[in-house]
């Protein structure tokens, strides 16, 4: 497990109204989201990884992300699929959580908790614990060509402000590293997120709709989460 002091310490280690056409409520109305903040350049990365490859694989209810950080780049390996806004989302979470260090591999659910990646009985228990709980929001999406159409209702009441996220990720990718830590393997990663917009700023009432641009045949995912790095209360994804 490696440790990086800098700005902070681093540890390597169905509501009413008329349905979309060809909705999608990814893998049932309450899918867990686990966001894994991971990096080529870390050696304690690679159980991580798989492991995440395996929840997804296994479990119909877990929308997987796995978000590569820049700040291991500088140690031998830089990661071609990293990007800062990854590592500002990772530090995001660690103000609003008011957790004291960053770490990869950091599996966070559902925007809330947190656990070492590797951690397999820790992070399927907090899966767990997140499926068991009803989302207090009913969300669709629905792809027709270049447009996604997103369409969200509070269930019982408002719940903003809240952030809608349009993420596109590839499902798997195979990478030789001939530096760094991990010099010398060729690992596999799934579920890599490529991009991340914030699509729009919802105040929680009355319905929420939206049509969005996308393009090409990377899959989509949407989140509904509360303002300020808060909990993911809604996700959806289309492959």
């Amino acid at each position: 497990m490696r440790t990086l002091f800098a700005a902070i310490v681093v540890l390597c280690l169905g509501a009413p109204g008329a349905l979309l056409p060809d909705r999608a409520h990814a893998q049932g109305d309450n899918p867990v989201v686990v966001e894994l903040f991971t990096s080529q350049g870390c050696s304690s990365c690679p159980p991580a990884d798989a492991f995440l490859a395996q929840l997804a694989e296994q479990r119909d209810d877990v929308i997987a992300l796995a978000l590569h950080v820049d700040y291991w780049d500088y140690i031998g390996w830089p990661d071609r699929f990293a990007q800062h806004a990854f590592t500002k989302r990772q530090k995001g979470y660690a103000r609003a959580g008011g957790w004291k260090t960053l770490y990869t591999p950091q599996a966070v659910i559902d925007g809330q908790h947190h656990a070492v990646g590797s951690r397999t009985g820790q992070v399927s228990a907090l899966v767990d614990q997140h499926a068991a709980r009803p989302s207090p929001v009913a969300l669709e999406i629905a792809r027709d060509g270049e447009t996604l159409q997103i369409r969200a209702m509070p269930k019982d009441g408002p719940v903003g402000p809240v952030d809608v996220h349009v993420v596109r990720y590839t499902d798997s990718a195979e990478v030789d590293i001939p530096s760094g830590e991990n010099a010398g393997k060729r690992l596999t990663y799934t579920h890599i997120v490529e991009e991340w917009d914030v699509a729009a700023r919802w105040d929680g009432s009355g319905e929420f709709t939206a049509a969005v641009p996308v393009t090409g045949p990377a899959g989509v995912v949407v989140l509904v989460q509360s303002a300020g790095y808060g909990p993911i209360l809604a996700a959806a994804r289309l492959r």
